[in-house]
């Protein structure tokens, strides 16, 4: 069956219609719309049509249509028309990023709360260090209290870590210059991942009488690595999820809170083939997430680290002002961060790639 532009106009006003008022969208409330100069009785044939090539859905309860999974993929990828941000909208979102950013400190929990509320939906912001893996650049260790040492982690990203150990009654003064030497030239340019068993073994081998500090040592080593490799999420807004139509249903709204956390949102793909990406329901990588959308955009924070925001939503969430409204946030943010400074105000198209 082909997909011809009658029914990918029918299908692209369904979704429209869909996505203001939530309710399934019959014929003639099709055929009611401007430029749309078709019979109600040759829409509902279409709609048949779009039914069985998987684009639409019909609720038992009703005998319009909804938009299916594959639908809003479509939508998405060909149908959906960009939304102009107006200048008022530019200048209220600088407004927002300005005043916050110049009030609070750890800046991307706050860009996570702009997002929320400029979206009204749950919003993420994620930040990531690009290139290469995090590695030890340094070991130092430095005498302290009798019976201790400071150990120091210097890594590859400018980060210094140290830790107070307690020595054990046989450890003497060269004893430790020997374990700094076997450290820093056994585990520097090491990634958490490289650092194994039998390198650990090696070093106990080459490490004389302080050879029991060494699991201690490398054991605080591999966290440190393993922590900068993480992204830090900030996650902000579930509770707006209540205010959609879809989430009414208690049961539904628990399912989808209850396991909407910073775990999944560290699991969700940064965006590839474009500025910006839409994961259509079934499409997430989180099971948890397969009755939802995210939308999710990056940005450049300078000194090998990216940012990334994105919201999570009901599948017939306004993906033309949603992306708009990113997509601006972003480039706000990338300049903000590169060169102080905001976009100007005027009037902006939105797209995904």
């Amino acid at each position: 069956m082909e997909l011809t532009e009658r029914k990918k106009k029918i299908l692209r006003a369904i979704v429209d219609c869909y996505i203001q008022t939530a309710e399934p969208v019959g014929s003639k409330a099709i055929a009611a719309m401007p430029g749309m100069d078709v019979s109600s009785a040759t829409i509902r044939n279409e709609m048949a049509d779009l039914t069985e090539m998987g684009y639409l859905e019909q609720p038992h309860t009703s005998a319009g249509r909804i938009p299916s999974p594959a639908g809003y993929r479509l939508y998405v990828n060909e149908l959906m028309e960009g939304y102009r941000l107006s200048i008022d909208e530019t200048q209220s979102l600088n407004e927002a990023m300005e005043l916050k950013l110049q009030e609070f400190d750890k800046v991307m929990t706050q860009v996570g709360k702009m997002v929320s509320n400029w979206t009204n939906l749950p919003a993420y912001a994620v930040t990531s260090r690009v290139g290469q893996l995090p590695t030890v650049k340094h070991f130092e260790i430095l005498s302290a209290d009798t019976g201790s040492f400071i150990l120091v982690v210097m890594t590859n990203t400018e980060t210094v870590k140290n830790k107070l150990i307690k020595l054990p009654l046989n450890i003497q003064e060269q004893d430790l210059k020997l374990l700094s030497a076997v450290l820093n030239a056994s585990l520097t340019d090491l990634s958490a991942e490289q650092i194994t068993p039998e390198i650990l073994s090696k070093i106990r081998k080459s490490a004389g009488a302080a050879a029991d500090l060494v699991p201690i040592i490398v054991d605080y080593t591999v966290r440190i690595l393993q922590e900068q490799q993480h992204n830090d999420v900030y996650l902000t807004g579930q509770m707006k999820l209540l205010g959609q139509p879809e989430y009414r249903d208690v049961e539904k709204a628990q399912e989808v809170l209850s396991t909407l956390d910073e775990e999944v949102i560290a699991n969700l793909p940064a965006p590839t083939d474009g500025p910006v990406q839409i994961l259509v329901g079934p499409e997430n990588i989180a099971k948890e997430l397969k009755d939802t959308s995210v939308v999710m955009t990056r940005f450049d924070i300078g000194d090998g680290m990216q940012g990334m925001i994105g919201v999570v939503g009901p599948t017939r969430m306004d993906y033309a002002q949603v992306t708009a409204r990113l997509s601006y946030f972003a480039e706000g943010l990338g300049r903000m961060f590169g060169k102080n400074e905001l976009p100007p105000a005027k009037e902006s198209d939105g797209g995904t790639e």
